[in-house]
């Protein structure tokens, strides 16, 4: 099924368990039940980011002049670059906890709805129908979500060595995927040469 393929693409794209160090880390002050309605305004924000996307995203295209191997090479490459922070773990986002609540940036924006994922969502948008984008994108969303309102509990469970081994697993996918992504782009240039 389409819809499940495009909402696993992107929920891997999104990179809860990745997420889920960073987001102990900045939110490491804040009590545990305003955590959770932080992480739910944050994805919910996220998600209408990913929904304008899907459903803008191709005339804005249009609007700059971009064609669709643009996106998908600049898609693959930024990608990549992700997926290489993930298995080589030198990003990181603030190094000291936020003393009050973070609005948008960096949760909503770029650790959830980061440019890899909305340059994805607008790839899909251009291929498939924006009713089946835009339902992955719900599907995808609030199986991140669920992980990372529950993130302190996995974060203790996994502890730093296991969420960082999984962050390393899911780099790998990553990298595969943006390579395709890449040669994808690359065939469809000589194509439209040709």
């Amino acid at each position: 099924m389409p819809v499940i393929s495009i909402a696993l693409l992107l929920f891997l794209i999104m990179d809860p368990f990745g997420n889920l160090v960073v987001l102990n880390a900045l939110l490491s002050k804040v009590p545990p039940g305003k955590r959770r309605l932080i992480i739910l305004r944050e994805a919910a924000i996220a998600t209408v980011i990913l929904l304008l996307a899907a459903a803008f995203g191709g005339r804005v295209l249009v609007l700059l002049g971009l064609q669709e191997h643009s996106l998908r090479l600049a898609g693959g490459i930024v990608l990549f670059l992700i997926a290489l922070g993930m298995l080589f773990p030198s990003r990181r986002m603030m190094e000291e906890p936020a003393e009050e609540a973070p609005l948008i940036v960096p949760i909503a924006m770029p650790l959830i709805a980061g440019p890899s994922a909305i340059s994805m969502v607008i790839l899909f948008a251009e291929k498939h129908t924006v009713g089946m984008v835009c339902s992955a994108v719900l599907v995808a969303a609030a199986g991140s979500t669920l992980l990372l309102a529950a993130s302190s509990t996995i974060f203790a469970f996994l502890g730093r060595r296991g969420a960082t081994a999984l962050e390393r697993l899911m780099g790998m996918l990553l990298i595969m995927l943006s390579v395709q992504m890449i040669l994808d782009g690359i065939n469809a240039y000589l194509k439209s040469r040709g």
